[in-house]
C-alpha cells in the first residue's frame, strides 16, 4: 500500500509540476481545435480528485470480491491514450478565464486532502457514494488506482497542450 501511496503522490506532483511549467498568460488559450484549455484541464482534475475525497469518506460496504479486482482494467483503459473519453457533466469544466494562482491553490488543497485521507482508511471497503461508469462501485483501493492512472493520463495530455502552445507562440514570434 505504501508503494501505491507513493505512486499517488508522484502522479499528483507530476501533474502540478507540468501545470506550473505553463506560462500564466497561456492557460486560457485553446492549444488545438477541439481541445480544452490548460485552465479547463486543471479545473477538471481538481474537481475530479476532490470528488474522490468525498467518495473515500462517503458511505461504504463490505467487499465481496478481491479489493483490486478492477485495477488492471482501470489501468488498461486509462493508459490507452488513443481511446478518447468524454468527461461526465459534473466534472466538466466550463470554458472561461481561469486564474492561474487559484488553480494552483485548488490543486494543492485537493492533493493535501487526498494524501491525508488515503493512508488512514480501510482500502478493502467498497465505496457506495458514486458508481463509476463501466466499473460500478469501486473499492477504496480501486479508487486510488483510478486517481493515479487518471492523473497520469491527464499529465500526458497537459504536456501535449503546453508543447502545442509553446510551438504556436514560437511560430507567431
Amino acid at each position: 500500500m505504501e508503494n501505491l501511496i507513493n505512486d499517488l503522490k508522484s502522479a499528483l506532483a507530476a501533474f502540478e509540476s507540468t501545470f506550473l511549467s505553463c506560462p500564466k498568460e497561456q492557460i486560457n488559450e485553446v492549444p488545438f481545435p477541439g481541445s480544452w484549455t490548460v485552465g479547463q484541464l486543471v479545473k477538471h482534475m481538481a474537481m475530479a480528485n476532490d470528488g474522490f475525497t468525498d467518495v473515500f469518506n462517503g458511505p461504504i460496504t463490505e467487499t465481496s470480491r478481491p479489493a483490486d479486482l478492477n485495477a488492471t482494467q482501470i489501468k488498461t483503459i486509462l493508459e490507452d491514450l488513443n481511446n478518447k473519453m468524454k468527461s461526465p457533466d459534473f466534472v466538466y469544466p466550463i470554458l472561461k478565464d481561469y486564474d492561474y494562482d487559484r488553480l494552483r491553490t485548488d490543486l494543492k488543497a485537493v492533493e493535501n486532502k487526498l494524501t491525508n485521507t488515503v493512508g488512514k482508511l480501510d482500502w478493502t471497503k467498497t465505496c457506495t457514494a458514486f458508481e463509476l461508469p463501466v466499473f460500478g462501485y469501486l473499492t477504496r483501493l480501486e479508487v486510488v488506482y483510478f486517481i493515479v492512472y487518471h492523473t497520469r493520463r491527464h499529465t500526458h495530455q497537459l504536456n501535449k497542450m503546453i508543447e502545442q502552445l509553446k510551438d504556436a507562440k514560437t511560430e507567431t514570434a
